[in-house]
């Protein structure tokens, strides 16, 4: 992958063409929505107003039926949109992956990138997750895989019981580029603090035991915590211009958390960034843009993964 695929010649290629097809189902999609708005205007207004007139339950249970009951149709109006927007967003994602010579997949389930992320403690606790826009295959002589997940906590009782999103971002799995034999986490500060304040000496995480690492830095010890099973291989790893890396990255993405392990030979980055890789809409006017967008997300997330994996700094191993 030794360059970005450009829109413009995309968009004048086979992509552009089926994009052009997609334009009559676009504009199918969009009539049945609007006439299934139409039909569930004329059957469900009748039914509220009856049930709001005739069952003889308190107002708060009525409201709350009617939301929830205007929620579902619209959920169930929309569907042919929904449809359309997907498929083309399919489309233009795996335009990309080819130019790219990746895979990519609309739904998927977590590999390991995901389980270590949990494992590790990267990631807020939660109880649902959902996982979609996965690329895979090699990047800078390494194999890449990059998804992203979307995790929600229940919270609340009785009628407050609610899903919250407690993660929205982009998990990213690379193999190294250099010599690294033990395991080495990376998260903001603050993370794995003792009850009464300080950070704690050690962390049990993945059935290891990972020392806190002084940094030769201890500015930078405001901003991130090094957890490490080699105290020399991590000073090594997590110099100082690589957490200012770290630093500019989740800028970049108006991310609020970043973190990244080091661990069998692998690198793990999980970065809280919202939602990415859109590039389906069901107006054709849009495509351009959205796949302009797209193109953008998936080089900067590309260059994170080369950035942090740099190779050896003139060692053939760290000792």
């Amino acid at each position: 992958m030794s360059a970005y695929p450009n829109a413009a010649e995309l968009m004048a290629g086979p992509l552009g063409q089926w994009l052009e097809s997609q334009s009559a189902v676009r504009e199918a999609a969009k009539e049945q929505a609007s006439d299934r708005v139409f039909k569930a205007g004329i059957v469900a207004l009748p039914l509220l107003a009856l049930f709001w007139i005739l069952v003889p339950v308190d107002f708060g249970f009525k409201l709350f039926v009617s939301l929830f009951a205007g929620a579902a149709l619209w959920f169930w109006t929309q569907g042919p949109i929904r449809e359309a927007v997907r498929t083309v967003k399919i489309g233009i994602n795996e335009a990309i992956a080819d130019a790219l010579e990746l895979k990519y997949v609309h739904d998927l389930e977590p590999g390991r990138g995901f389980e270590n992320a949990k494992v590790f403690k990267m990631l807020p606790s939660h109880d649902r997750g959902s996982f979609e826009d996965g690329w895979s295959g090699h990047y800078d002589g390494h194999y890449f895989v990059l998804h992203e997940a979307h995790l929600e906590e229940r919270r609340g009782s009785g009628k407050n019981r609610r899903w919250v999103t407690v993660f929205r971002g982009a998990i990213l799995t690379m193999g190294l580029a250099r010599n690294a034999y033990g395991t080495t986490l990376v998260q903001r500060a603050g993370k794995h603090n003792r009850f009464f304040g300080g950070v704690k000496d050690e962390v049990k995480l993945g059935g290891k035991v990972l020392g806190h690492v002084d940094m030769v830095h201890p500015e930078l010890e405001d901003v991130f915590d090094i957890f490490s099973t080699d105290q020399v291989e991590a000073r090594y790893l997590v110099h100082p211009t690589y957490v200012e890396r770290l630093i500019s990255i989740e800028q970049a993405f108006d991310g609020d958390d970043i973190c990244c392990l080091f661990s069998e030979g692998e690198l793990t980055v999980v970065i809280n960034g919202g939602n990415m890789f859109e590039s389906g809409s069901i107006d054709a006017a849009d495509d351009r843009y959205r796949l302009e967008k797209t193109i953008d997300q998936f080089a900067r997330l590309a260059d994170l993964a080369k950035s942090l994996n740099e190779p050896d700094r003139g060692h053939s191993s760290v000792s």
